[in-house]
């Protein structure tokens, strides 16, 4: 039987809730679908993950959705001196594709295809 709401909750899946039972109980608490995190599972736990949603969808006899989040593309910046560099805010920092190590006022950045995506005053968000 399926449920019939519009809505769909949806459960991801990590250590503290890899186990049948708790599978299971999220599943009865009213989560629909599952979502698998390939960024942070190996391909052997994300196989036992999907083993034990198909074996409560089984016992449940009910539909439990699958969600494979896959992992995106990681671009790094290049090599820092010292593997660090201390930037004050609103300070300049140039990205550019010269293969030589950064410092606190440029950086080198190895993926030509970011340079031709940009288009002047475009805003660059950089993490980490």
């Amino acid at each position: 039987m399926r449920r019939e709401r519009k809505v769909k909750i949806l459960a991801t899946l990590g250590p503290a809730s890899a186990s049948p039972e708790m599978i299971r109980n999220l599943f009865l608490a009213g989560a629909d679908l599952f979502r698998i995190n390939m960024s942070h599972t190996s391909h052997a736990m994300a196989t036992d993950l999907y083993a034990m949603l198909r074996q409560a969808e089984q016992e449940l006899e009910r539909p439990i959705g699958v969600v494979a989040d896959l992992q995106g593309p990681k671009l790094r910046i290049g090599e820092i001196t010292g593997n660090e560099a201390h930037l004050a805010p609103g300070q300049d920092f140039v990205l550019d594709l010269e293969p030589v190590a950064g410092n606190a006022s440029r950086a080198p950045l190895p993926h030509p295809e970011i340079f031709q995506a940009l288009k002047p005053g475009a805003k660059l968000l950089i993490d980490g």
